[in-house]
């Protein structure tokens, strides 16, 4: 039976810094420049948009750029200002090299490799040179890849797919190889993001849950974050506060505590009768015979794991360190043991008020964006800083200068801009 779902009062709300509302059609990525007021965003319209805050404090397009095909994904480097884009087409056909055959759903440019990593709805995880274009390799996936991330000290990738798997492959030069597979949701992967200092992966999926899979730590442990009504869009971490941002399609976005000793969820135990009464399940035809008794429903405690019927599991509560920031259903035994300060939540929940697609978060400002299925992109203030913003003068050179597309590098189903200030 599922458990019933009661969203927590909101606190802390995030400030609504301002909105972008002048896309066409649904904005697939956006990203904020760092210490700049300004974001770049691609859209299923097929425009490359830079948009500088102007003084007005309203955000107005200072390049407007138009591709063959809808703009699928996106990747910025801020070090080079150099875009990646994926394309609906999976290919841009100016040189001979063709890697997708479908829609490019990640792309990923490593500058510490000049590799550009890409994935596609024709299930191959690619990775090209940034400087030639040459394909380096390629290894094939079971399912639509829909998640992907890379470690630089281990050469290490993490691929999500819609099977709800995410693969770890090590990378060579021209090869790869299958370090390990994770299972752990019930639906297609929608979300990855990797912490290279905790070494922690955390995946987000269609089952509405997020999984913290501690990698660095050598336990292999996996926990679970319960505290979304739809799936999950979009995964942000924070690290100087430890916190972990997530956000759902129906716009829920929320912030979770990390610096606390979370704990595994128990694995759930088969039994033929209920584990507290000892009544039989109702497929125990040989119990019910010898009791004389009608079989019951089986339940499992969320606490304990235990195999329950459902009067010795009746009550509900959050259990915050497992991960449910809702209330689940426990057994009797474990719902006494539960105290006050076991129930402290350890995550805010926050409305963005539209569906969102896409998320971005930059932690040297603080500030949140979301792009949504409105056509909407917001920008929020959130409270994950360690210490207050200090107060920015406008960048002069930012405001002086005109942006301009130096095209560099096209290949396959990428194509590279690198952004530059030209003198006015």
């Amino acid at each position: 039976m599922a458990a019933e779902i009661q969203p927590k009062p909101q606190t802390r709300t995030p400030v609504l810094l301002n909105k972008i509302e002048a896309s066409q059609d649904v904005v697939n990525t956006a990203v904020i420049i760092p210490k700049e007021d300004g974001v770049i965003s691609v859209s299923e319209d097929r425009t490359i948009r830079i948009w500088l805050k102007r003084d007005s404090g309203q955000y107005w397009p200072s390049i407007y750029h138009t591709m063959p095909d809808s703009c699928s994904c996106m990747s910025f480097n801020p070090e080079t200002r150099r875009l990646s884009m994926g394309m609906e087409n999976g290919t841009i056909s100016v040189s001979d090299c063709f890697s997708h055959q479908g829609r490019v759903t990640v792309v990923l440019f490593v500058l510490e490799m000049e590799w550009v990593l890409s994935t596609g709805q024709d299930k191959n995880f690619t990775w090209h040179c940034s400087e030639s274009g040459t394909q380096l390799g390629l290894y094939r996936t079971t399912a639509w890849v829909s998640g992907l991330q890379f470690d630089v000290e281990t050469r290490h990738a993490f691929v999500g797919d819609y099977s709800g798997q995410v693969t770890i492959l090590k990378l060579e030069l021209d090869s790869c190889s299958l370090v390990t597979t994770f299972k752990g949701h019930t639906g297609n992967v929608t979300a990855l993001c990797w912490d290279p200092v905790q070494r922690v992966l955390f995946s987000g999926s269609a089952d509405h849950s997020i999984i913290m899979w501690d990698i660095g730590g050598g336990k292999g442990t996996a926990i679970e974050l319960q505290g979304h009504n739809e799936k999950v869009q979009g995964l942000c971490y924070a690290p100087h506060t430890r916190q972990l941002i997530s956000c759902s399609s129906d716009g829920g976005i929320v912030i979770w505590n990390m610096d606390v000793t979370r704990q595994e969820t128990p694995e759930w135990l088969d039994s033929d009768s209920c584990q507290k009464c000892e009544q039989p399940f109702f497929w125990n035809f040989k119990q019910m015979w010898d009791s004389k008794k009608i079989g019951l429903r089986q339940h499992h405690c969320r606490k304990c794991g235990q195999a329950v019927c459902g009067k010795c599991s009746a009550k509900r509560s959050t259990i915050p360190l497992m991960g449910f920031e809702f209330e689940v259903r426990v057994c009797d035994s474990c719902h006494e043991s539960i105290t006050d300060e076991d129930r402290a939540p350890t995550a805010t929940f926050h409305d963005s008020k539209h569906s969102i697609v896409y998320m971005h978060y930059e932690p040297t400002m603080g500030w949140l964006l979301t792009s949504g299925a409105d056509k909407v992109v917001k920008v929020r203030q959130t409270q994950c800083l360690l210490r207050q913003r200090l107060d920015r003068q406008p960048n002069s050179d930012l405001f002086s200068t005109n942006w301009s597309f130096d095209q560099s590098q096209i290949f396959s189903h990428q194509i590279f801009f690198r952004v530059e200030l030209i003198e006015g």
